[in-house]
């Protein structure tokens, strides 16, 4: 259900409630109930500030969240699921790829830049949902010149009334034929502009983009892109005819326009990996940056305007989730500025067997679900047995307790040494009906489980 619509229509009417909202992170995320909680309250007062007064709602600053928790909990994919939620712009970037200024490596800014970039192949794809029957009339009715061209030479006399109604018969017909796909065999030539071009930044200053000289502006005639003919098969060429006229009928202009409001009031920025930069001044040797990059990232946090190829973005109403499991560090090693923005804290509890079987077979892409669904296509018929779930998720914790944890994500690798022999053997498999019970699961991984440094390397 989409819930931003523009700056003039506001939020939809029909948004979803702080309970509808973790009602549908429900379906992808198992239990973490605060965090989905503080989301959802972080999504709706973004509806509620659009129903403030102008001078108001720019005063009300975005409640942002500080997810704390160890890895694969789930604090990306919530973020991830609430963001398609609102069908609001999303990026999501780690902390320790940032450096302070004048060290190599990526500014800061640079992601409200990739963030704008996104939303403007979000509205520029709506846009193009939006034009395409008329661009798919448009792109017929050039094919139909192609396959059967005016029948009268410029310049010369208008073709008596019989002339033209035998033309327009003829030319129904086609259309008939074309809508048909009686003529997907037939080839027509087309012209089709290359769309290479050299690429190259200019870097000026410290940071790329920074005077944001826009070099296609600049020489035309360098990037217009030449022009040659290629023949294609008609469905082909009706594709590419289409999304051509699609270009002719979007304004750009309007779409950049669209796409920076849409950063400013409804992008949300997940910052994850932030305990990697938690660690205050201490001149040890390289990581004297992080509280560089504290600072750099404050800003743009608090509310700055960032200079883009599509115009001057302002993040004060950004939303920002950032995220770290804080294993050496802890949240109030932050500098206090950075500290400060992130009002709202969740912890996120580490997961145990009975999170790890809801996991399995619960959410709308569990993992028990993609596998059956990817083997059907082979014909392969698995059936996963109860003691089976309760086996592979008895052996996930196992090896998260004696290794590193890495949550949920172990529940991947064991699936797959579960599975390799039937991945491997499927298309020649003779038995396509295959159990998947408790026994199988341990003559498969109990080996390997059993064995500390095994395990270690293979799950």
């Amino acid at each position: 259900m989409p819930i931003y619509l523009s700056q003039h229509a506001g939020w939809s009417a029909e948004a979803l409630t702080p309970r509808q909202i973790v009602a549908e992170l429900d379906k992808y995320v198992i239990g973490q109930h605060r965090a989905k909680r503080a989301v959802a309250i972080a999504l709706r007062n973004r509806q509620r500030r659009q129903k403030l007064p102008p001078e108001l709602a720019e005063e009300v600053a975005p409640k942002n969240i500080l997810m704390i928790g160890p890895t694969g909990v789930g604090k990306t994919e919530i973020a991830r699921r609430l963001a398609r939620l609102a069908q609001s712009p999303f990026l999501k970037v780690e902390a320790s790829k940032f450096t302070e200024v004048g060290y190599v490596g990526r500014d800061v800014e640079s992601m409200v830049r990739d963030l704008t970039e996104i939303a403007v192949d979000m509205v520029r794809a709506e846009r193009s949902e939006e034009v395409r029957h008329k661009a798919a009339h448009a792109a017929e009715e050039r094919l139909l010149d192609m396959l059967l061209p005016p029948s009268r030479p410029v310049g010369f006399e208008e073709p008596a009334a019989a002339d033209r109604d035998q033309a327009h018969d003829t030319r129904e017909r086609l259309r008939a034929q074309l809508a048909d796909g009686r003529l997907d065999e037939r080839s027509v030539e087309i012209e089709v502009r290359e769309k290479s071009f050299p690429s190259f930044e200019i870097i000026t200053g410290t940071s790329v983009e920074e005077i944001d000289i826009n070099v296609k502006d600049m020489l035309p005639g360098l990037f217009q892109g030449r022009t040659r003919k290629r023949r294609m098969r008609i469905p082909e060429a009706r594709e590419y005819l289409v999304q051509e006229e699609q270009q002719k009928l979007i304004d750009m202009e309007s779409v950049a326009k669209a796409a920076v409001e849409r950063v400013e009031q409804a992008g949300i920025i997940f910052v994850d990996e932030i305990d990697k930069i938690a660690g205050r001044e201490g001149g040890h040797g390289p990581d004297v940056s992080r509280e560089g990059v504290q600072r750099d990232i404050l800003p743009i946090v608090e509310g700055t305007t960032v200079n883009t190829k599509y115009g001057m973005v302002a993040t004060d109403h950004i939303l920002f989730i950032a995220a770290g499991a804080f294993h050496v560090s802890k949240p109030s090693d932050l500098i206090p500025e950075l500290q400060g923005r992130f009002p709202i804290r969740v912890e996120l509890e580490a997961l145990g067997k009975a999170e790890f079987v809801r996991i399995l077979t619960e959410p709308k892409n569990a993992l028990v679900r993609q596998y059956m669904a990817l083997l059907e296509t082979e014909g392969i018929a698995l059936d996963f047995r109860p003691d089976a779930i309760d086996r592979i998720a008895d052996f996930a914790t196992q090896v998260n307790e004696r290794t590193e944890n890495i949550g949920a994500r172990r529940l991947h690798t064991v699936m797959e040494k579960l599975l390799d022999e039937i991945s491997f053997e499927g298309p020649d498999l003779v038995e396509k009906s295959i159990t998947i019970d408790a026994a199988y699961v341990d003559q498969m991984l109990a080996d390997i489980v059993g064995n500390e440094d095994l395990s270690r390397y293979i799950l």
